[in-house]
């Protein structure tokens, strides 16, 4: 693998993987604790109209993401709040018209989209050196917006009732929460790609919360657990060359059942001798 850091795109997927570790700690934890995992996903898939728009405008799809993840974000935030719709079934209209859009734009666009399979399924190869300094930009986003608001969002995670009482703004903060969602899936679409952006969002945080109670440890053990996975994702797929995203996320999963067994086989003989 040392051999291998001579080569600019393996410099760059090694800053990408850290970069998006960071957010996927951070974010993820919130994702984990406030149970909006399924609102995720759909923040993900509607995406996709974004890479859409980008190839249609003819620039890079990820600047063509931001916009329209943060859109899909606050769309879906202030719909399950305002209306009587089902979450599930606003996150199933905002997935499906993301993803539609996302399919007509590609479709109006002349020629063939290059790259289009990374961007669904995700190769941390092809991050170019502009893509890491975006997301550079956007960790800064997400740390400052987290350090200045940690003790408002843990309110909102644990209780939302009681932030209410306190004078918090909980709908106004609620959206600035799926808006740095949002912003994290960006960082992953070009890592494991928007079809398995989730499993990236989740796993390091749940394995963390099995830990912890926590939230700032959460954090930091999730941190940990994405820089591990994904450098270890990412040299299994060097060695084996294998898809880099699949072989992330499956890595991270069979981590999260090593885990969860060790904790189960750890509480059974914890109850045996009391």
């Amino acid at each position: 693998m040392i051999e291998a850091l001579q080569y600019e795109f393996i410099r760059n997927a090694l800053l990408a993987a850290i970069l998006a570790s960071i957010a996927c700690g951070i974010i993820g934890t919130y994702v984990v604790v406030k149970r909006i995992v399924f609102i995720s996903g759909g923040i993900a898939h509607a995406a996709f109209g974004g890479i859409g728009l980008g190839y249609f405008l003819g620039i890079n799809p990820v600047l063509g993401v931001i916009p329209f993840s943060i859109a899909s974000a606050l769309g879906i935030g202030l719909v399950s709040r305002k209306s009587k719709l089902p979450e599930d079934t606003t996150i199933g209209i905002f997935w499906s018209m993301g993803m539609a859009l996302g399919v007509i734009f590609i479709g109006l666009t002349p020629g063939y989209a290059p790259d289009l399979f990374s961007y669904l399924f995700g190769n941390i190869l092809t991050v170019p050196f502009s893509d890491v300094i975006l997301m550079l930009i956007l960790d800064f986003i997400i740390i400052v917006s987290v350090s200045l608001l940690y003790k408002e969002f843990l309110a909102l995670s644990f209780d939302e009732e009681f932030a209410e009482i306190s004078g918090i703004k909980v709908t106004i903060l609620y959206l600035f929460l799926l808006s740095l969602v949002a912003i994290t899936v960006v960082m992953l679409v070009r890592i494991v790609g928007i079809i398995l952006v989730i499993a990236l969002l989740t796993i390091p945080a749940a394995i963390a919360k099995q830990y912890t109670d926590s939230l700032r440890k959460m954090m930091f053990l999730s941190i940990f657990f994405g820089v591990l996975f994904t450098l270890c994702g990412l040299w299994f797929s060097y060695l084996f060359d294998m898809a880099s995203g699949a072989t992330i996320i499956l890595f991270s999963g069979c981590a999260f059942g090593i885990s969860s067994t060790y904790k189960s086989i750890t509480k059974r003989l914890h109850n045996t001798r009391m």
